[in-house]
């Protein structure tokens, strides 16, 4: 028997209609599905460093990205490293603490035992357990298998110049945050801000660029360390100063420190003495005395002070290292350092007048760089005809270095007080904040007598053969329970070059030196600056020249260019 069976079709454009929207269905299926599980794994893979960070936030801040700091040729002082980070979540039971305790310090036998426990047994659900692991410490942690404990990379801040520039930079804490120098005012301008609001991830930050030189501030450093030796001194330092724009091309201060491993800047033999020290710097002060009564017009390089007998003041005597005693010319009262002689100089201004010049050269005030760290000045609580007498020579005022560094350069570079920048700047720049303090013409005195004080007088053993270096010598003697000591000094020497043209003015200053042959700022701070001034010269591009003329043509070439 046949059987002849027929089956209903459809028609063949429903056929094909349908498959379409069968298949096209069928493809949209999937697609939702792979992109449901893709998420999902994204997710996964994401969420625990998501959530530890949040945590992170709340408990063990992680550290966050700085901006590199890079020296004014470019080379990097300071920049972010990654590494890992060793972190556990406790409140996911990691399982046998006191076993993973042991397999732990099995492979970083630094970690305190008990610390470590205490961390691993806490119901946080994030806790930092150790920094900076190194990856052979990683996959060793790795292979342990313990729960919940699991890595995540950070920042950490590096310099790579070591101790070079550490007062200038400063340095970061375990959370990458500035804490002190330049690492401090980073954050102070918006960094901390940005890092709360979790945008300084990455390395998008634009790096900061400083107005130091590295190569300069080597040398300097250098040769600090070897004049700290030669004198057997408790410490020195040194600033050079570019006086057309203020810029802080190098300064150092020793003893310094590793900014790589801050714990010994909180040692007090380790500050930045020369923002946060104040100190009587001594005759170095005699150039403002002169140039406040130059400027006043009290005097003329012509003008002659009686230097024959000392000045009495009830107990108090003021007289002369090494006495002329006869009647001296202003030039010989600078080079021959008179105490007399700067003392009846300032006395002839006033007291009121000379209070006021100080003022303007920004002596009373705190000093404000880039750098947190200023000191405030020590003045005299009443100021009288006495005070005016000391003061003129660098006793009964207390200031920090890089004020009088400040102060010194606007007397040479035609009477412009700058303030000072540790970041790049123009002359334009400069010249906009500028403020006058005295005359370009009592500019060109100051310049003459700062090289006739090298040619002739206390500065001699600062010359540097085709750099026409000139500058002022200071000894101070340091006041200890009260009273002034004649075996604690302090040592200073300001010196400009080249002086008929000044572009740099260096500092160094010597505290306490113990080689009593050469104990007196002529002795080992002009020498001292000297060798700073030889070696860094070629890199600042200051060309050596033949057949300097003598100090007395820079007043002829001075009066040339007023005519």
């Amino acid at each position: 028997m046949a059987f002849n069976l027929k089956f209903p079709s459809w028609p063949r454009f429903a056929s094909g209609r349908v498959s379409s929207f069968r298949i096209g269905m069928l493809a949209l299926g999937f697609m939702a599905i792979y992109a449901v599980i893709a998420a999902r794994l994204i997710i996964m893979g994401l969420a625990p460093e998501v959530q530890a960070s949040r945590r992170a936030l709340n408990t063990d801040t992680l550290a966050a990205s700085r901006p590199d700091i890079l020296d004014r040729e470019g080379r990097v002082l300071a920049t972010d490293v990654q590494a890992s980070m060793l972190y556990a979540e406790p409140r996911k039971k990691i399982g046998d603490v006191d076993e993973a305790v042991e397999l732990l310090t099995g492979v970083l036998p630094d970690l305190d035992p008990t610390e470590l426990r205490d961390r691993l047994s806490s119901k946080k659900g994030f806790v930092r357990l150790k920094r900076e692991i190194s990856q052979q410490q990683q996959a060793e942690i790795h292979r342990l298998g313990i729960p919940h404990i699991g890595f995540m990379q950070e920042n950490r801040r590096l310099y790579p110049a070591g101790a070079e520039a550490a007062h200038v930079l400063g340095h970061v804490n375990v959370d990458n945050q500035g804490t002190a120098g330049l690492e401090k005012w980073v954050d102070s301008g918006g960094l901390a801000e940005l890092h709360q609001a979790g945008l300084t991830s990455g390395r998008s930050l634009e790096p900061v660029q400083l107005s130091l030189d590295l190569a300069v501030q080597h040398a300097l450093r250098d040769e600090l360390m070897a004049a700290k030796e030669t004198y057997q001194a408790g410490s020195t330092s040194g600033v050079v100063l570019d006086v057309r724009t203020g810029e802080i091309v190098a300064m150092v201060s020793l003893p310094d420190y590793d900014p790589n491993k801050p714990g010994r800047s909180i040692d007090p033999t380790r500050l930045n003495r020369l923002t946060t020290g104040v100190y009587e710097m001594g005759s170095t002060f005699k150039a403002l005395t002169v140039a406040m009564t130059l400027d006043a017009g009290k005097a003329t390089l012509a003008s002659q002070f009686d230097a024959r007998a000392p000045l009495l003041y009830g107990k108090f005597t003021i007289s002369d290292f090494h006495g002329q005693r006869r009647m001296l010319s202003l030039p010989e009262i600078f080079t021959y350092s008179s105490n007399i002689g700067a003392a009846k100089m300032a006395l002839s201004v006033g007291i009121d007048g000379h209070r006021a010049f100080l003022k303007k050269m920004g002596l009373f005030d705190r000093l404000r760089t880039e750098l947190p760290e200023s000191a405030q000045p020590l003045l005299p609580k009443t100021w009288g005809e006495i005070n005016t007498a000391t003061v003129a020579f660098g006793h009964g005022v207390s200031v920090a270095p890089l004020q009088a560094v400040t102060a010194t350069a606007a007397l040479i570079n035609g009477g412009l007080l700058i303030p000072p920048t540790f970041l790049k700047r123009s002359e334009a720049d400069a010249r906009a904040i500028a403020t006058r303090v005295i005359k370009p013409e009592t500019s060109d005195k100051m310049r003459y007598l700062f090289r006739l004080n090298v040619e002739q007088g206390t500065a001699k053993r600062a010359e540097v053969e085709g750099y026409y270096v000139g500058g002022k010598t200071g000894t101070s003697e340091k006041v200890v329970r009260g009273r002034y000591s004649r075996e604690k000094l302090l040592t200073v020497f300001m010196g400009a070059f080249p002086c008929d043209e000044p572009r740099y003015l260096v500092l160094v200053m010597i505290d306490e030196p113990k080689n009593t042959g050469h104990s007196t700022a002529g002795l080992n701070a002009a020498p001292a600056a000297a060798q700073i001034i030889a070696r860094i010269g070629p890199l600042l591009g200051v060309k050596p020249r033949l057949d300097l003329p003598p100090a007395e043509r820079l007043l002829t070439v001075a009066r040339r260019a007023v005519n």
